[in-house]
């Protein structure tokens, strides 16, 4: 069962993928970060760090089992209220998933987007992207996941359209009825301070859930607990914040470089409450998302962590471009649930036939 990644990023579909025991062959990323993370996580795939409009498919790449990927979707988010239109050079990349899909005739493809994608233009680019699958033979389903209802730890909606030429109608996966919450998901993870950078520390031992062994997998320590350096007056602001609860819990009088508080968005100074899924791991250190015991952000770890990221992906780059790149993944566990919906249905009609 062979994949391409398009607009792969770091990698978070793909690392669903190959959980749910897909082969990653090729991969194509314009971003030189991202790019890297992935070919240091899947040595095996090709990755092309290259503008996907120039790429093409060679022979022996064609026919995969599956095609998917998520063009930019800054476009299509409704938080965009500048350049939501068709005139925003990202959102015409869409197009290039569908020449992909042309091209490579893969048996299934999964387009994966933000959830505004499906009111984009009043709707009318979804029903024109699903026109066009449908031209090409294929038989689709769309729907809007929650992360946290298939294991993440993380309320975080993104759209899927699955298609395929076996002419099977897809049912998106069951939900779980247990959500993770952000305690089981981290409070194993090392204790930090503002700023630090760690490159290996131990786990803090009696605090493991059934979502940490998981995640660890076998690692010995936990990598990658770098935190962001905020300034004194920030971390002074984060005191003030109780669990659950965002900037509006600060003093007016520590908010005085803000001209217009009434613009502040509710994801802004957010710190987690420990017993439910996160808030969406999105610019996480733009939006100063607080750990839930201490007065700092998140480090790397955490943040991949509530993407259900194994603590064995290494991410490449700087600071500043690992969590981006972790902001702007496919959660893994959201990922494979789908994958594994299509390996399922897929056997089912070979069985049937």
């Amino acid at each position: 069962m062979n994949a391409i990644d398009v607009f792969s990023g770091a990698g978070g579909m793909s690392a669903g993928a190959e959980l749910a025991g897909i082969n990653i062959k090729l991969a194509v990323e314009y971003n030189k970060e991202a790019a890297e993370t992935f070919r240091s996580n899947h040595p095996n795939a090709k990755v092309l760090c290259e503008d996907i409009r120039k790429v093409r498919i060679s022979d022996d790449e064609k026919n995969p089992f599956v095609l998917f990927g998520g063009p930019p979707c800054q476009g299509f988010s409704v938080s965009n209220t500048k350049t939501r239109n068709l005139k925003n050079d990202n959102n015409s990349l869409f197009k290039e998933f569908v020449r992909f899909v042309k091209e490579a005739k893969p048996k299934w493809f999964v387009f994966e987007n933000v959830e505004g994608f499906v009111s984009f233009q009043r709707g009318l680019v979804l029903k024109e992207l699903k026109k066009e699958f449908e031209e090409l033979g294929y038989n689709t389903s769309y729907s809007v996941l929650t992360a946290s209802d298939y294991g993440v730890p993380q309320n975080r909606n993104r759209f899927f359209m699955v298609g395929n030429i076996l002419d099977i109608d897809f049912v998106f996966p069951n939900k779980n009825d247990k959500k993770v919450t952000v305690k089981e998901a981290i409070s194993d993870l090392p204790l930090l301070e503002n700023g630090d950078s760690f490159d290996r520390l131990p786990y803090i031992k009696g605090r493991n859930s059934e979502y940490s062994k998981q995640m660890r997998n076998g690692c010995k320590v936990a990598t990658q607990n770098y935190v962001s350096k905020n300034k004194d007056y920030v971390i002074e602001r984060y005191k003030h914040i109780p669990r659950g609860q965002n900037w509006k819990a600060i003093p007016k009088e520590l908010m005085t470089n803000y001209t217009d508080l009434s613009n502040c968005h509710s994801g802004i100074y957010k710190r987690l409450d420990d017993e439910k899924p996160s808030v969406v791991i999105a610019n996480y250190r733009k939006n100063m998302l607080i750990h839930p015991y201490q007065n700092r952000g998140l480090s790397v770890r955490e943040a991949a962590r509530l993407q259900s990221f194994p603590d064995s992906f290494e991410f490449k780059g700087s600071l500043m471009h690992i969590q981006q790149q972790i902001g702007n993944a496919v959660p893994p566990l959201l990922a494979k649930a789908i994958f594994e919906q299509i390996i399922h249905l897929t056997n089912k009609r070979v069985l049937d036939q």
